[in-house]
């Protein structure tokens, strides 16, 4: 199954991130169960945590080589905050 591409990311201090993806929706992911439990747990660090970068291709969001969530998780288990219609990139 296809999902589209992450084009952004950003850390909020409440533990979620704001991601938009390359179809123009954008979604509201909350890592708070996760950072409850390793390896996600250092990200309770607030200064880590701002970190979160998307990954090349956006396939993804990373903090390290070690750490990251994939677009499918984002995609499917985020609450979608605003719906652009834009049709994907490529």
């Amino acid at each position: 199954m296809f999902y589209p591409r992450i084009k952004d990311v950003k850390p909020l201090k409440d533990y979620t991130l704001i991601v938009a993806f390359d179809n123009g929706q954008i979604k509201k992911y909350d890592m708070r169960p996760l950072i409850a439990m390793p390896p996600f747990d250092i990200l309770k660090d607030p200064l880590l945590f701002s970190m979160a970068r998307v990954e090349a291709g956006g396939y993804g969001i990373s903090w390290s080589d070690d750490l990251d969530l994939s677009e499918y998780e984002l995609w499917e288990h985020g609450e979608l905050i605003a719906n652009a219609d834009v049709p994907p990139e490529g």
